[in-house]
């Protein structure tokens, strides 16, 4: 009988306007399989699933889009406003995310996968991992990246960056730190060196 296959799994973190993402994308150019965790909460509320049934139980069909999709705005209102509200909704989707996380690692073919998470320290996901990569830039160049990108008002970037771990705690649970402050060829760069030493310890 053979045991089934166990992924050699690699974290991947950095807070917002960190460039994980610009991480992630060059990961997958390589080749190697991404389970993305903002993926994941989407797919765990889609039209159809257990988790829209659920949320649609318990804050009533005005929380659907008229074509039965979440209405993510309205679900927002309603759980921001209300802590019992953002327990309840994070008690359903968390044990969700990570049984559908730990599916898509299970079927990953690629020599390691990537395992993207904002809040992978924060969520202590670093347990579904055997490696840790936080993608690192000061916190200004947070701020001013994440200005340019979203559109959002400098208060609601900076409550999100007080809301996840501080850029210490991400770097203390790191086995290895990109650090993104200068060119998107220089992460490249720092990224295929680390590809090969994946390669190494995933093979061992």
């Amino acid at each position: 009988m053979t045991t089934p296959h166990q992924p050699f799994v690699v974290g991947l973190t950095g807070g917002i306007g960190s460039g994980k993402s610009g991480a992630t994308a060059y990961f997958e150019k390589l080749g190697i399989d991404i389970v993305d965790a903002d993926e994941v909460a989407r797919d765990v509320v889609a039209l159809g699933s257990e988790g829209l049934k659920e949320i649609e139980n318990r804050f009533g069909n005005s929380i659907l889009l008229e074509d039965g999709n979440l209405n993510r705005a309205a679900l927002r209102e309603k759980v921001f406003s209300d802590i019992n509200e953002k327990n309840w909704l994070n008690n359903l989707l968390h044990p969700l995310i990570r049984l559908r996380m730990q599916h898509l690692i299970s079927e990953s073919t690629s020599p390691y996968c990537i395992l993207s998470v904002p809040l992978l320290v924060e969520n202590k996901l670093t347990e579904m991992c055997n490696y840790v990569v936080v993608v690192d830039c000061p916190e200004t160049m947070q701020l001013e990246r994440a200005l340019k990108r979203d559109g959002s008002t400098e208060e609601t970037i900076r409550n999100i960056m007080a809301s996840q771990a501080t850029r210490n705690e991400r770097i203390e649970a790191a086995d290895t730190v990109l650090d993104n402050s200068t060119t998107l060829s220089a992460l490249s760069a720092q990224i295929a060196d680390l590809h090969n030493t994946l390669l190494a310890l995933s093979s061992d």
